[in-house]
């Protein structure tokens, strides 16, 4: 076939030949799959049919001759040709066979080096409407493999581009499938500055739809509003502030607390909410209904800071139980209210009433006088111990307890000040400690709009974090009743939008 460079037009039926081959034997189909892709560039008026018997090889029944064609496929990736390669390629994701699999994994990059955009459009074309499988997988590659791409492939026309396209494949997602875009958009260079950030805490948002009336007894309504909110966290900084998903979490879910429901089994939804929420208020900038707002979460921490129980005339208690301590919830909420408090510093002394000031000043003194029996216990039960001790679940738990119990104890302190007051500085017990040159760090990064953002080390690890729940009565001394729970994951089985897709074909649509 060598004369065939030559003289091409002339070798036509001979190419034709190699073409009607994927019809033979196996020996017929091998050295199709090789001769085929060799000689396809010289035949243009033949390129559809070359394309075409090349696929035909690619689906055949003998797993060494697919193979060998999937291999081959980025060589008909020339010109006009490369998106149809791309969502060729894109479909044959879908294969169960691991080699099949890393062989089409390996052509998609390939053919990405040459033209990134073209082989871009194969794959979202293949979310938008292809099978569920090829779209699932499609999502996965993109997510894993962008970030593999060199600079000089990943350029800022092509990363627009991406941003693009996933905001159409956005109108319709599953959670999980929310996820992973916002990781895909995130490891963008052009989104890791202040207005990158700021773009995508809109496109979350959005998605959040935070501007619908909110259902606490829906469980994908609540659902929803945590995964979102948790995709947004990490993106909060001085610069690009959390005010709108604050404000809604005050306006519309804490007055609802008690009524949430999950489709996470096994999740202190409530919990969740009030940490996401502590999380959130360290970044919340001008609020329009600042004292509204202030006061129903001051509402929601009187909640959880009983007042102590009534003595009898001897001195001890009545009768009536001792109030349950919910340590980890008055953390959040704690911490929350010192935050927003900062900026109407005047709330506790001039908005409130002498009267609903002393209750308030009751009831954190009573907390606080629990408050100093745990530490001590905690702190005896931890006592010299170091290394590998410190690593049992046990002891991993009272280190987490001792963290809230401090925090809280801290942020009480301040409160008691005449007038109160909201200086100190505590890091929630379930976020790792920030080092001065990080946060130095972060700033820098937010002035330039330059660097990457720092992620909050939160990703993964926050989904296993670790709940103090301490026993009933302040003075009781059964540290056995430490406990956590895990975050839960995605909810899996359900719709895109969060509800379901619409009915698309089904086929081959190569």
């Amino acid at each position: 076939f060598s004369s065939c460079l030559l003289f091409p037009s002339q070798h036509k039926d001979a190419y034709q030949a190699i073409l009607d081959g994927v019809k033979g034997g196996t020996k017929e189909k091998r050295l199709a799959a090789q001769f085929i892709p060799k000689f396809f560039k010289h035949f243009p008026e033949l390129a559809d049919s070359a394309i075409n018997a090349q696929l035909d090889l690619c689906e055949d029944e003998d797993v060494s001759i697919r193979r060998q064609a999937i291999k081959e496929l980025p060589q008909f990736a020339t010109g006009d040709n490369l998106p149809r390669v791309a969502d060729i390629l894109t479909q044959l994701l879908q294969s169960d066979d691991s080699a099949e699999f890393n062989l089409v994994n390996n052509a998609l990059l390939s053919i990405f080096k040459m033209d990134a955009k073209g082989t871009l459009g194969g794959l979202f074309s293949q979310i938008l409407q292809g099978e569920d499988i090829v779209r699932e997988r499609a999502i996965k590659f993109l997510s894993t493999k962008l970030k593999t791409l060199p600079e000089e492939v990943m350029t800022k026309e092509v990363e627009e581009f991406i941003l693009t396209e996933s905001k159409k494949v956005l109108e319709d997602v599953t959670g999980e499938e929310f996820v992973l875009f916002m990781k895909i958009l995130s490891g963008l260079k052009s989104l890791q500055t202040v207005s990158g950030r700021q773009q995508l805490v809109e496109l979350v948002a959005e998605q959040a739809d935070l501007e619908q009336t909110f259902n606490p007894s829906d469980p994908d309504c609540v659902d929803r509003l945590l995964q979102c909110t948790r995709q947004a966290v990490p993106l909060f900084s001085k610069n690009v502030h959390s005010t709108k998903f604050v404000t809604y979490f005050c306006e519309h879910v804490l007055p609802n607390l008690g009524s949430l429901t999950t489709p996470v089994e096994g999740l202190d939804i409530q919990l969740e909410v009030l940490k996401l929420l502590a999380e959130m208020s360290s970044f919340c900038g001008d609020m329009e209904k600042l004292e509204s707002n202030l006061k129903k979460l001051f509402d929601k921490l009187l909640e959880y800071m009983p007042l102590p129980p009534e003595e009898a005339e001897n001195g001890e208690n009545a009768g009536n139980e001792e109030p349950k301590l919910q340590f980890s919830y008055v953390e959040c909420l704690l911490y929350s209210f010192h935050q927003l408090g900062r900026k109407l510093p005047d709330f506790l002394t001039a908005k409130l009433n002498a009267e609903k000031l002393k209750d308030f000043k009751i009831r954190l003194q009573y907390f606080a006088r629990g408050l100093q029996v745990y530490i001590r216990q905690l702190r005896l039960a931890l006592q010299g111990k170091t290394g590998e001790a410190l690593k049992t679940e046990e002891n991993k738990i009272k280190v987490v307890a001792l963290k809230i119990t401090n925090n809280i104890n801290v942020l009480i302190k301040d409160l008691f000040h005449i007038p109160p007051s909201y200086k100190s500085t505590v890091t929630l017990s379930w976020k790792p400690v920030q080092k001065a040159d990080a946060s130095q760090k972060r700033a820098s990064e937010d002035t330039t709009s330059s660097s990457p953002p720092k992620k909050a080390s939160a990703g993964p690890k926050r989904d296993a974090r670790q709940i103090y729940n301490p026993p009933s009565g302040k003075y009781s001394s059964n540290l056995g009743s430490f406990s956590y729970e895990q975050r839960g994951g995605f909810r899996g089985g359900r719709g895109r939008g969060w509800g379901g897709r619409g009915n698309r074909s089904r086929g081959r649509i190569y």
